[in-house]
């Protein structure tokens, strides 16, 4: 089977971007499983090859169509839009956030034309994109809006347990606010549908808000009110869907391989399950869109931005998720 291409933006100049990719294309394992297109710059590229101590052909192209994949060559899309001699490594700087936008949407523009199987993303600095005047918080809204998706649904996949969330970046109080039976039915339908478009079918678990599901009202009434009356309705409608299920027990059931996914209630609930299990392996997978892309799930780590010593584990998963899903990504 022919692998697929998968394209991967360097990320904000000023982090380790650039290092976590030259490491991890620079690993044979990777090019077994996908052909790696990086859209950059050559000189940032150069940088962290020298700061990693690696060597590598640097194989400037302009189309994915041309690279020559091979473990010792990394094929790049050289943007050119950053001058090395005034990049200060670690710290926030608009040409940075500037930069990291334009290889993003050089690497929609490629998923939109069909050159490119799947996008993998590196970090990006929320900071670095306002001092730019780049009018998006993150790789998802900007993702959503060169697209034109109106709602991208994030998921993270740990070994076999994936995960998606009814609420991401609320305060606790206003996440348990979201907890509504018209909120929970809709996503058990759009999660259910994401999970197709990745050609994964099976049962679905939706996490309990209280502890031990609330009691039947004991320890609140979310479970009894919202949730239970969503699940219902959505297994009346044929949704193969189980809930609530104790948020101590779900997702080591999930696993497990009872569930082949869980929909977390908030953020917290879900990135501390699979955090805790394999930090560095939890790849976060962004679905609803024309095309399927995944991300490391780490920030620019300023702190050792340009030492050479950044572990290149996530940005490895997450290239390597990408080439699983890719063959059967169906596109919304």
């Amino acid at each position: 089977m022919e692998k697929p291409i998968v394209g991967v933006p360097m990320g904000d100049p000023a982090g380790v971007g650039a290092e976590i990719v030259v490491k991890s294309l620079l690993e044979a394992s990777v090019n077994e499983f996908a052909k790696v297109v990086v859209v950059g710059s050559r000189d940032v590229m150069r940088k962290a090859l020298d700061a990693c101590g690696l060597r590598a052909k640097l194989n400037c192209i302009e189309d994915p169509a041309d690279g020559v994949y091979e473990n010792d060559s990394v094929n790049l899309i050289d943007l050119a839009n950053i001058d090395t001699s005034t990049l200060k490594m670690g710290e926030v700087q608009a040409s940075c956030g500037k930069a990291a936008f334009e290889y993003i949407e050089r690497c929609v523009e490629l998923a939109m034309a069909r050159k490119i199987d799947a996008i993998a993303t590196t970090p990006i600095n929320k900071e670095s994109l306002r001092a730019a005047k780049i009018d998006y918080i993150g790789h998802t809204e900007i993702l959503g809006g060169l697209s034109g998706a109106s709602d991208p649904l994030t998921m993270f996949e740990v070994d076999d347990m994936r995960v998606f969330f009814l609420t991401r970046h609320l305060s606790l109080r206003d996440a348990c606010d979201a907890v509504k039976k018209e909120r929970v039915l809709q996503y058990i339908k759009r999660c259910t549908k994401a999970l197709e478009q990745l050609g994964v079918r099976g049962k679905m678990a939706v996490a309990g808000l209280n502890p031990h599901s609330g009691e039947h009202g004991l320890f609140g009434w979310e479970e009894v009110r919202e949730i239970t009356p969503a699940v219902e309705e959505a297994q009346k409608e044929g949704y193969d869907v189980v809930g609530p299920i104790g948020p101590d027990s779900v997702f080591h059931q999930a696993l497990q391989g009872r569930y082949q996914a869980v929909l977390s209630l908030y953020h917290d609930q879900g990135h501390i399950a699979t955090k805790t299990y394999d930090f560095e392996r939890t790849i976060a997978v962004t679905l609803d869109m024309p095309f399927l892309r995944t991300s490391v799930d780490h920030g620019t780590a300023f702190d050792i931005a340009g030492k050479g010593i950044v572990s290149a584990v996530s940005m490895t998963e997450a290239i390597r998720l990408a080439a699983k899903y890719a063959p059967n990504f169906r596109r919304g």
